[in-house]
């Protein structure tokens, strides 16, 4: 049986939708889309003495989620941020999803993620003179995410 392969997708944009309209639209950039485990070495002697290390799985940690956009006159961000900066960080949780999708706005991959709020937000850095796209950062910390079929 001949095998088939794939080439890789080319990435675009990212849309991204969080519950409750919180935050969508699309996004030029994003970063952080993994975990990992924290590595736990033990050292131990086997039956001859001699020593060796194992490595087990430690803690379980989610990167958190940076998005880049230019930025428009969506307030979105801005007013989910600003509900976590008066300190109604609980009821500001929120699962959704980022979408990766083609020049023809078509998906090609898509990762939801669990009760995620925002870290950081940050607006463009104007210069004088400069003709430059403006450009607004927010960093989300979640619990949780998973690449999903198409």
């Amino acid at each position: 049986m001949a095998m088939q392969s794939r080439d890789p997708v080319l990435g675009f944009h990212f849309r991204v939708d969080v519950e409750g309209g919180r935050l969508t639209g699309l996004f030029t950039e994003c970063s952080g889309i993994g975990s990992e485990h924290e590595v736990v070495e033990h050292q131990v002697v086997d039956e001859r003495g001699v020593p060796f290390t194992i490595k087990a799985p430690g803690r379980l940690k989610w990167e958190n989620i940076t998005l880049k956009r230019g930025i428009t006159d969506s307030m979105d961000a801005w007013t989910w941020r600003a509900d976590v900066e008066n300190g109604d960080v609980e009821t500001n949780r929120f699962g959704g999803s980022i979408t990766m999708v083609d020049h023809d706005l078509k998906p090609v991959a898509e990762w939801t993620f669990d009760r995620a709020w925002p870290t950081k937000l940050s607006g463009p850095s104007p210069k004088a003179g400069g003709n430059e796209i403006g450009i607004e950062e927010i960093v989300l910390a979640h619990e949780g995410i998973r690449r999903v079929g198409i």
